[in-house]
This record gives C-alpha cells, structure tokens and sequence, in this order.
C-alpha cells in the first residue's frame, strides 16, 4: 500500500495494460519480468529465477520436474499445504519426518539410496511461525549428498539481517540448493511466486514446467510493483492463538500466555474471534483442514503500520475473553 508501490503498478498498467493474454515462452515476456527475475537472483545470490503466477504454482511445478521415480524427497510433516501437493505430483519415494526432528530426518536418509535426496522444508513455518533448524538439515545434506529446497515465502523480505530469508539468519552462504518464495507478502503484497537457484535448474524450468508453459504470465502492475518494491525489507509479524499457547512475536523479543486446552478447539478459536471482531479487531480463526486436527487457533496479521499500543490493546483483548471463555490456567 505504499504510495510509491501504488504509482509504481500504475505506471506498469498504463504501459503494459492489465494483462499480457499469453504465457511467457510466446508473447507474455517483457523487460520488467526479466528485470524482476534479475533482481530476485541478485538479491537470493542465486545464478537465476523463474517467475510464476504464485508460489503454489511454484511448487506445483518443481517436484515432478526435477524428481523421478530412481529419487527420493523428504519432507517437514508440517510443510505447506502446496510443498505437500507438489511432491505428490512426482514420482520419487516420498519420506515424511517428524516436524524439525534432524534425528528422524536422518533415520530417513540413512535408509535409502535413492539416486538424487532432496530435503524440503518451509524456512519459517506458517502457522506456529517456528524456524526450521536449517543448519543441521544443511550438515545432513553434505553428509548424505543430498539437496536442500526451502520454501521461504513467510521469511523473504523481514527475516534475516536484509530480509534474505533463513539462510541469511543462520548466515549459510548459499549452502541451501532451491529457495521458492512469493510476491505476495513483502515484495509487493499482491500475486506471483519464484523459484531461483542454478540456471541449469531454472533452464530446466523454463522448459518443461507445467505452471510456467501453461499460465499466463505475471500481470505487468504485479511486476510493476514488485520490481519497485526492490526486494527492500518489511516489518511482518504475527500472532498466533496455537495449541494452548499465544505466542506475540514484537521484534526479537517472545511474550507467552499460557492457555489450557479445551476439548473443542475449532469452536473455541471461532467464538473468540468472533468476540475481538466484536471489539474492533480484526482476527481469523484457522481449523482443520487449514491446520492440522486439534490444532485450532486464531491468527492475526501486523504490519509495520500497527504500533505497541496497538497491540498491547490486542494483547488484553486476548486476555480479556481468554478469561470469558475460561481458557486462561
């Protein structure tokens, strides 16, 4: 919503028009996706970058791309959903190990020899906001000769010193092989995902991925507005109601309320929702199949825009109806 990233998107569709009404490899490619895909490498540190409508779309296109059936991937249980669905769409041996537990994962590894072991793991998680261990999964690549693919969309552009995800967090220096991330969150906030990495990879891609050959390619004020945004970081936090806990992520620092854990979660997480709603504030409960079963909450969005009053206000409204609904120990 940034003025200068609005003008920016305007700019684009007075130029380019709304929509390109074709696919890149015939005539949906012009200079600002080839720029934005430019800048995407720069900023990663990566050889190259394919763009996609979304970064479901992204992991839509990547498994069965780079995997057969000789191959085997393995991957967080608690991936996101279009990790999960992505990987069904490949033929290789699929492995699921237990979230963030590098003493399963390697259990795993150890038991097969597949010829290409690609680990697949989300950077930060979406729902419990939790980082995986990444350098540990990196050791047990190294150790086993195996891949990293990391999902970073809920880390590019606020987490790390720069915004450059998890890896920049650990300070990995491009140990991890594949990142996916979106535009729609901090570079931009509209539409579109990638996928950067080896320009071997990203050639590959370009040439027998599903999502990028059929889909139109990214609206040009989608573009337009990314390419302004100029990979710069923004301030993105979030709080979750989960699995008893409420956890307030306000900079680097963690506050916790402790909850107890009542038989109807999905009911309960609707019904407080409902009643911050009735105060102003605006929350969503999350329940299956969004979230696992038994693990209900109430997620609420803060931007850079929000100050410490804002939520200090949000945090009693919490306190408030916890006490209602009698949820609090």
């Amino acid at each position: 919503s940034h003025p200068e990233v609005v003008k920016a998107g305007k700019e684009a569709l007075e130029k380019y028009g709304a929509g390109l009404s074709s696919v890149r490899f015939i005539c949906g490619t012009q200079d600002i996706h080839k720029e934005l895909e430019d800048n995407i490498s720069k900023f990663h540190g990566r050889d190259d970058t394919i763009l996609y409508a979304s970064c479901f779309d992204a992991n839509a296109g990547i498994f069965e791309i780079l995997l057969g059936k000789e191959d085997a991937v393995f991957s967080d249980e608690l991936n996101h959903a279009s990790i999960i669905d992505g990987i069904r769409l490949c033929k290789a041996q699929k492995f699921r190990y237990l979230h963030k537990d590098m003493k399963d994962l390697e259990s795993k590894l150890q038991s097969s020899n597949a010829r290409i072991k690609l680990i697949a793991t989300d950077g930060v998680f979406s729902m419990d906001g939790n980082v995986t261990p990444l350098p540990e999964i990196c050791d047990l690549a190294d150790k086993y000769q195996a891949l990293v693919f990391v999902d970073e969309c809920h880390a590019t552009g606020f987490f790390g010193k720069t915004g450059r995800g998890t890896e920049e967090f650990f300070g990995l220096n491009n140990r991890v092989d594949i990142i996916n991330s979106t535009l729609g969150k901090a570079l931009g906030g509209a539409a579109g995902g990638y996928t950067t990495g080896p320009k071997e990879l990203i050639n590959l891609l370009r040439q027998r991925s599903r999502p990028y050959l059929f889909s139109n390619s990214v609206p040009p004020p989608v573009v337009g507005c990314a390419n302004k945004v100029s990979l710069t970081c923004y301030f993105f936090v979030v709080f979750d109601f989960t699995y008893g806990v409420f956890r307030i992520r306000r900079k680097s620092s963690i506050q916790y309320r402790t909850f107890s854990n009542p038989n109807d979660k999905c009911r309960l997480a609707t019904d407080m929702a409902n009643e911050m709603l009735d105060r102003g504030i605006y929350v969503v409960g999350f329940s299956y199949p969004v979230v696992p079963k038994g693990k209900a909450r109430i997620r609420v969005q803060i931007s850079a825009s929000h100050s410490f009053e804002d939520i200090d206000e949000t945090v009693e409204a919490f306190k408030q109806i916890g006490k209602k609904f009698k949820v609090i120990d």
